[in-house]
């Protein structure tokens, strides 16, 4: 019988996993002690507060919806990789390829360079696409 181990690729799913969340913590960065009365976040009605948000914060909530988007077929394309028994070292550096350009997703997409953050975006799905068809070669 053999022993399954963690890999790199797994812990690049559960960082995968986080980075919605870091969005969300930038759209609200710096408002979370602020009084709702003065523009401060508002937990009551989390979504709402974000709706009404402009410029970066905005991005930052679009990136975090954007994050969830990209996450299924990420989580698909390892635990697919992984059942077929593709070589370790080959899936572990792409989907750390895929979680440091998603970082950098992020990141364009905070600062707002849209046709940088674009061409990001083509690379990480290129990158999950290779994932996926790892075990077809």
């Amino acid at each position: 019988m053999t022993t399954a181990s963690f890999t790199l690729a797994h812990a690049c799913i559960l960082v995968a996993a986080l980075l919605p969340i870091v969005s969300a913590g930038i759209a609200k960065s710096g408002l979370m002690n602020k009084p709702r009365r003065d523009g401060g976040y508002d937990n009551d009605d989390p979504r709402a507060w974000l709706a009404r948000q402009g410029d970066w914060r905005a991005r930052a909530n679009n990136a975090q919806a954007n994050s969830f988007e990209a996450l299924p077929f990420f989580f698909a394309a390892v635990i697919v990789a992984h059942q077929l028994g593709v070589v370790q070292s080959r899936l572990d550096l792409l989907a750390a390829t895929f979680v440091v350009l998603r970082v950098l997703y992020i990141y364009l997409y905070v600062v707002n360079r849209a046709s940088l953050r674009s061409l990001v975006w083509i690379l990480a799905l290129a990158v999950n696409i290779a994932i996926f068809l790892l075990g077809a070669f």
